[in-house]
């Protein structure tokens, strides 16, 4: 029986243990469930009580995270909108240079942040404002011949590369401080309470090398935290969260201590709106085994969507991948009629690659039905793929 996300939300609160990681596809609801989340553990309060500061229960790193910043395309500039982290991370702990080495190491070395100190400027209405040091962000790129192209604007996945530096640099301070047991050395004590730290999808937009060495450097980062801060990260990426889970459970491994131990899940959306948190025990996480346990379920209840030919797509071009093959497309010769393949080739293509959101959703037609039922059930037979569950081989849909 399905549950809302408040009600996965508590689950994940009621769980004893120090990391929870959660896989769904895109659009399943992973950054509605961090802001579920945030407001069980610390909900909001109106009145009086809200002006007052309130002990920080819980950081998050989510799409919202990314709404602190925006782009002032006139002057080319990514302005950081006023919040109490930044100011700390950069006026109290000086971690401009840190946070600059990360966003070069994972993106290019020769393309650098540089942020601003307090100045002066005129208004609209030509009076003095002052603008707070570290508001403002311009980002210039070296060349080859040892010149310096100023002031251009970078891409949306190394901008989100840049906020995920600061955020976890952040998060880096945190568990360093909450490892001090005397709070006489401690440079803050704003984290003392703090319970909850969730992730929600970092960086995916970066290679799989660098991916890989994130995954890595999170794991890391969790297992020096000492104190009794919990974890949840939640992602779309299966890589990053093979990654990630593998160099978790060889930690756990080394520890007796159950409530330390981490937990991975999967979470679905069902047709009716509610959500099922479902225990993942495969290990690795088998990614096109997945996708093709969802091609079969939605073959089998006839609720097919164009969505679903891009999941045969990546699963072909895993297979051949792994096979040798240069391209997927060669996969398709082995079919018992390959005069078709051509048309195999051009209707995967079509259905694959919608250029708007609302291709993605839209429901194909009967034959279009009836080929993806041909395709998938020949392809895993003819590749021996591994059947995980039971179906009905009658739904499966002959062209």
């Amino acid at each position: 029986m399905g549950k809302t996300l408040t009600e996965i939300a508590q689950t994940l609160i009621d769980t004893d243990k120090k990391v929870q990681l959660i896989y769904a596809f895109n659009g399943v609801g992973k950054t509605r469930l961090s802001r579920e989340f945030k407001e069980l553990v610390a909900p909001k309060t109106e009145g009086e009580e809200a002006e007052e500061e309130k002990p920080i229960k819980v950081l998050y790193y989510n799409a919202f995270t990314e709404d602190l910043f925006y782009w002032d395309n006139e002057n080319k500039k990514l302005i950081i909108q006023p919040n109490g982290f930044t100011d700390w991370i950069f006026n109290d702990q000086g971690q401009e240079s840190n946070i600059i080495t990360h966003f070069q190491h994972y993106t290019n070395d020769k393309l650098t942040p540089s942020f601003n100190q307090e100045y002066t400027k005129k208004d609209t209405n030509n009076k003095d404002v002052v603008v707070k040091a570290y508001s403002e962000i311009t980002f210039s790129l070296e060349r080859g011949d040892e010149n310096r192209v100023n002031d251009i604007k970078i891409s949306k996945g190394e901008e989100s590369c840049l906020i995920w530096c600061i955020f976890y640099s952040l998060m880096k301070l945190v568990v360093e401080s909450r490892n001090i047991e005397d709070e006489t050395d401690k440079d803050t004590l704003i984290f003392n309470n703090l319970e909850y730290i969730f992730i929600d999808d970092p960086v995916c937009s970066l290679d799989e090398n660098h991916l890989i060495e994130l995954a890595v450097n999170i794991a890391e980062l969790i297992r020096s935290s000492n104190s009794n801060l919990k974890f949840i990260i939640t992602t779309h990426n299966p890589l990053f969260y093979n990654v990630l889970w593998n160099e978790l459970n060889n930690a756990d491994q080394e520890t007796n201590d159950k409530a330390k131990k981490s937990l991975k899940k999967r979470l679905e959306k069902l047709d009716d709106g509610t959500f099922l948190l479902h225990d993942s025990n495969d290990s690795p996480f088998s990614y096109h085994l997945f996708l093709l346990s969802e091609l079969e379920k939605a073959i089998e209840s006839g609720d097919i969507k164009k969505y679903h030919y891009n999941f045969l797509r990546q699963i072909l071009e895993k297979t051949s991948t792994f096979l040798g093959y240069k391209k997927w497309r060669e996969l398709l010769t082995l079919l018992p009629d390959d005069a078709h393949e051509a048309y195999y080739n051009r209707i995967i293509n079509l259905c694959s690659h919608g250029k708007h959101s609302g291709e993605e959703t839209s429901i194909v037609d009967n034959n279009d039905k009836r080929v993806l039922g041909y395709l998938v059930r020949e392809i895993k037979n003819i590749y021996h793929f591994k059947d995980n569950q039971p179906h009905n081989n009658n739904a499966n849909g002959i062209l």
